[in-house]
């Protein structure tokens, strides 16, 4: 242990070749005889006891009949990266827990090195991963900018089988041929043994899949068409609002509704169910509205296709008379999905489609950790560290 110029303790390490074992080619392991050796280079190490730790080597070199004169293989080392693989293992689980900033903080390292360490691990992790017997997909966006500009958005392709639910591919924008090219990424063989496909009712997304994956039962995520219905029962209730501006007793039942509005009625309790039960008893088109919204609920507890098409058709057409604007254009846009919104019933037994919303939350506080690094490559490393389950490079011994 030595003090280093800022007067702080480090702990430098020397290494020294073994006599009896030759160096190895760093590209086909052979052993061979040492050509020459280079100057000492020094690589972080874990720190032991919170004190940073430095690795000395002078590596050997040796002249591989196959690949010439190369650089042995180092165990602890890959290319001319200045952190072993121990550190760079140990940063990388870390900033899983943590974000980045809090990760280089504690172990008193630099921002970049938890980057690189995140970066190694996860171009490992894709070069080392299996894609096999993969049945199920999600596909959905993530919002990562500001505005609503396509280049503010990802495109994140799940797997959302039983026994395994991962992020597959991230993409930036969410335009058809972001998610083209993510599928032709995953290859012939995944996308032929795909049965089930679930994804959000935007349109590029839904011409693509009809395209590449029209041997597949693709469904509309339940979550989505929940989406659309509160959308529209809370623009009603703002222009109910706008509407009663000289009538302050009437606006005041509204007041502070919104979020009681967006719930199922069965979860309202107390004084928010009070209030509720006294919009619905009034004229308002927000009670109407949200009447509609909670008996399109009774569409999910179908398990007979045909009887769910009886019902899903008697309310659009019911929606439709209701001279609500919002509510008829909610609508008519369930009715344009009708078939994809049968599959969901088809397949209610076979895939869990709620695991894609999950994991896009899970993504979503992902991104935090990728914070400085204001590029696409920042979080698409931080969410396949995360969300990727990509396998991890085996080292002798581990510190976490």
């Amino acid at each position: 242990m030595v003090l280093d110029r800022r007067g702080q303790w480090k702990v430098d390490i020397s290494i020294r070749p073994h006599r009896q074992r030759a160096a190895c080619c760093s590209r086909c392991g052979r052993p061979l005889a040492t050509y020459d050796t280079l100057p000492e280079r020094i690589w972080a190490f874990v720190p032991i006891l919170n004190v940073p730790a430095f690795l000395h080597y002078s590596p050997r070199r040796v002249n591989c009949p196959e690949h010439g004169v190369v650089v042995e293989a180092l165990p602890w080392s890959d290319g001319k990266r200045p952190y072993s693989k121990a550190l760079m293992l140990f940063l990388g689980n870390w900033a899983r827990r943590l974000s980045w900033k809090e990760t280089a903080m504690i172990f008193k390292v630099s921002w970049q090195a938890v980057y690189r360490s995140v970066e190694w691990m996860v171009e490992w992790g894709l070069a080392h991963r299996e894609l096999a017997n993969i049945t199920a997909i999600g596909v959905d966006e993530l919002h990562v900018g500001n505005g609503k500009k396509s280049k503010n958005y990802l495109t994140l392709i799940y797997q959302i089988d039983a026994q395994c639910r991962r992020l597959l591919w991230v993409g930036q924008t969410r335009r058809a041929a972001a998610l083209r090219k993510g599928l032709q990424s995953l290859g012939k063989p995944v996308l032929a043994g795909i049965r089930h496909i679930c994804s959000d009712m935007w349109r590029p997304y839904l011409k693509v899949i009809a395209a590449s994956l029209s041997h597949g039962c693709h469904m509309i995520d339940r979550f989505h068409v929940v989406q659309t219905l509160n959308a529209a029962v809370d623009e009603v209730r703002r222009r109910d609002m706008a509407a009663m501006t000289a009538r302050p007793a009437a606006k005041q039942k509204l007041k502070k509704m919104r979020w009681t509005l967006l719930r199922r009625k069965t979860r309202v309790r107390g004084k928010a169910r009070e209030m509720l039960d006294r919009i619905l008893g009034t004229r308002l088109q927000t009670g109407r509205a949200y009447l509609f919204k909670e008996s399109f609920q009774h569409f999910w507890s179908y398990h007979s296709p045909t009887w769910a098409r009886n019902y899903l058709q008697a309310w659009v057409k019911r929606a439709c008379r209701s001279r609500i604007a919002p509510i008829i254009k909610a609508a008519k846009t369930i009715a344009k999905h009708e078939e994809l919104l049968l599959n969901w019933i088809r397949a209610r037994n076979e895939v869990f489609t709620g695991a894609t919303e999950g994991l896009n939350n899970k993504a979503r506080v992902v991104t935090k950790r990728s914070y400085g690094f204001r590029t696409f490559h920042g979080a698409e490393m931080a969410l396949y560290h995360t969300l990727g389950q990509l396998p991890e490079p085996v080292i002798t011994h581990k510190f976490w």
